[in-house]
C-alpha cells in the first residue's frame, strides 16, 4: 500500500484550482459550459451547479467521474498520509500511545519515590512502541 500511496505524495503539494478543477480545466480547454452540457446530456445551468458543488467540495466522486469521461480525462483520486508514508504514520501513532501508558506508569512510580530516569523512560518508550506496532491493537486509533 505505501508503494501505491508514494505515487500520489508528489501531488499533495498541487494547489487545487480557485475555481475548481473542472471549470479550471473547462476553460483551458476552451470549452463552453453549454458543450459540456451537451456531453453530459444536462443543461447549462446544471453545468454551472456542478462547478458550484466542486468548488465547495460537495460533487460526489461519481459526478467528478463522468465529468472526467465528458472532457476525455480519466479522475485520478487517493490519500496522501501527512506523515509520508503509512509506516511513519504508524510509527508516530504508536509512539503517542507508547508514551502515555509509559509516563502514566511513570506517574504512578513518582508518588511512590520510585521514579525512573529520563534515559530509561525513553528506553521504555521505545521499547513499548515497537511492541505496539507489532501488535497493531485498535485502539491506535482511537
Amino acid at each position: 500500500m505505501n508503494s501505491k500511496m508514494a505515487s500520489y505524495a508528489t501531488l499533495k503539494h498541487v494547489a487545487n484550482p480557485p475555481t475548481g478543477w473542472i471549470k479550471a480545466i473547462r476553460n483551458a480547454l476552451g470549452m463552453s459550459m453549454q458543450q459540456l452540457g451537451n456531453k453530459l446530456s444536462i443543461t447549462k445551468q446544471s453545468v454551472q451547479e456542478i462547478e458550484q458543488r466542486e468548488k465547495e467540495g460537495s460533487i460526489t466522486i461519481k459526478s467528478l467521474k463522468e465529468v472526467a469521461r465528458a472532457m476525455d480525462m480519466q479522475l485520478v483520486y487517493g490519500f496522501v498520509p501527512n506523515d509520508g508514508s503509512l509506516d511513519a504514520l504508524i510509527d508516530r501513532k504508536a509512539k503517542e500511545l507508547a508514551k502515555q501508558i509509559v509516563m502514566r506508569t511513570s506517574n504512578t512510580m513518582k508518588l511512590e519515590d520510585q521514579q525512573n530516569s529520563a534515559e530509561r523512560l525513553e528506553q521504555a518508550i521505545q521499547e513499548r512502541t515497537i511492541a505496539i506496532k507489532n501488535e497493531m491493537p485498535k485502539i491506535l486509533w482511537d
